[in-house]
């Protein structure tokens, strides 16, 4: 056996756990229908200068870890140099251990550059030149990086104003890797937003509609709808803290509309109920056009002013919020499926506390038309790692089937980020194996590997429909 940190077997406890990971996992393709890549630099099929811009740059979670070890902003988003910026990374990793970043971290640098040695201070100027000169060999573009991890199907995240040219690009080009995008309209939604005003004048001249009031909105939403469907978009992504459902007439909706848009203050109760009526007609429009929807649920984003202030969003200064969940989620999946207009649904968790409840919740809503038609979504964001995986796992699990699960996926911004399937699929396959040996679950590998196979591929290929 490797005497090798990341080994053949990491995380797999047993003879059985190995069979299924080997036998059944391992080899099936990936697919990753919610990520952050950048579609214009697989469009332009871009190279990387060295580790900071392929690794390091924009990714939240090393962010936060540097800051949290003392490491002066400079060597972390400021104007400290690349390598600089690798070398504060390569001090932080040992300070990461138990955090799932020391794991990703010898996956990533294993699987993509054949590099097995612990990345600390000592290998830091090593594993530098290593990977530059695997950079610098022309077989590391953002392409081939997703060629490596035998990606078959990638879906990226775009806001309704995109004018999608660098995915109508790729539709043309000869990439065999399926590339596609998800519909995120959540800053059409969250009316209380400063800016709010500026970019609904902005989507009105994308769409070529003159948005002066609710019915002006909904036609321009439904312009990009139209838009994104044609491009090929089947499926949606919203990253709200809650789902709004509260009672409303039209009337109201439109007065709150004309209210915001000329530049008056609106109540949290009218923005509850703004946000009720276009969700819903968004979901609505969803299901006409047989698109998959997601919510990603629970964040409490940018907590630290100073820092949101200097840097903007997405750099680090997110964490879990405490939301009530249950009620308003259920009035309002209950809406949409009393007009059969409820959609395959995929719902994300952010507070672990919640997890049983958005197991049982999906339960309420799979009415036998669509095998696992209402999604517990994979542990997601401060989630993804072993015991938040395991937890959402045994959640679905004992509340529902997990045979149904449409798996794992990366939700990054980083071309490195894939080994995070790996990962998923050895925890998964460590979880079944540990139950089968100890005789909690029979001697089947025949069908646990299927079930295996299942959620690490086929079941999302299915529901789809790729």
């Amino acid at each position: 056996m490797s005497t090798n940190f990341i080994h053949d077997n990491f995380l797999l406890d047993n003879k059985y756990a190995e069979e299924l990971y080997h036998n059944y996992s391992k080899n099936q393709p990936i697919i990753d229908y919610h990520n952050h890549l950048s579609p214009q630099q697989m469009a332009e099929d871009t190279t990387f200068d060295n580790m900071n811009s392929v690794w390091i740059h924009g990714d939240h979670y090393k962010w936060r870890a540097m800051r949290t070890l003392g490491i002066e902003e400079k060597f972390v988003t400021g104007n400290g140099t690349d390598k600089d910026k690798f070398l504060s990374w390569a001090k932080t990793v040992p300070y990461t251990m138990r955090n799932p970043l020391y794991h990703w971290t010898h996956l990533e640098l294993a699987r993509y550059f054949d590099i097995n040695e612990l990345l600390n201070e000592k290998s830091a100027e090593r594993i530098w030149e290593q990977t530059q000169a695997k950079l610098n060999s022309g077989d590391f573009s953002c392409r081939q990086l997703l060629q490596k991890v035998n990606a078959e199907f990638v879906c990226t995240t775009e806001d309704p104003i995109d004018n999608l040219q660098y995915h109508q690009q790729l539709a043309k080009s000869d990439f065999n890797v399926k590339v596609s995008t998800a519909f995120r309209p959540d800053k059409a939604i969250l009316i209380d937003a400063v800016d709010y005003n500026k970019y609904i004048d902005t989507l009105g001249d994308v769409a070529g509609v003159s948005v002066n009031s609710y019915s002006d909105l909904l036609d321009a939403l439904r312009n990009r709808i139209e838009f994104f469907n044609a491009n090929g978009c089947r499926i949606c992504d919203h990253g709200l803290a809650q789902i709004s459902f509260e009672n409303y007439t039209e009337s109201e909706i439109k007065s709150i509309f004309s209210k915001r848009r000329e530049g008056r203050t609106i109540s949290n109760e009218e923005t509850l109920k703004f946000q009720s009526a276009i969700l819903l007609f968004l979901c609505e429009t969803y299901h006409e056009f047989g698109w998959v929807q997601q919510f990603h649920l629970g964040a409490l984003r940018n907590n630290n002013a100073r820092m949101h202030r200097i840097l903007g969003p997405d750099t680090g200064w997110d964490s879990i919020g405490d939301y009530p969940q249950a009620q308003k989620l259920s009035a309002f999946l209950n809406a949409l499926d009393s007009k059969d207009k409820l959609s395959k649904t995929i719902i994300y968790n952010l507070n672990p506390a919640d997890n049983e409840v958005m197991a049982t919740m999906i339960g309420n809503f799979n009415d036998g038309s669509v095998k696992g038609k209402v999604q517990f979504g994979s542990g997601w964001w401060f989630l993804d790692q072993k015991d938040g995986m395991i937890k959402q796992l045994n959640a679905l699990s004992n509340m529902g089937l997990i045979s149904c699960f449409v798996g794992m996926l990366t939700d990054s911004r980083s071309f490195l980020s894939f080994p995070r399937h790996e990962y998923f699929r050895r925890i998964l396959c460590n979880l079944l194996g540990d139950e089968m040996q100890r005789g909690e679950l029979p001697n089947d590998m025949e069908w646990i590997g299927k079930m295996v196979a299942d959620i690490s591929y086929f079941n999302a290929k299915e529901y789809f429909k790729l």
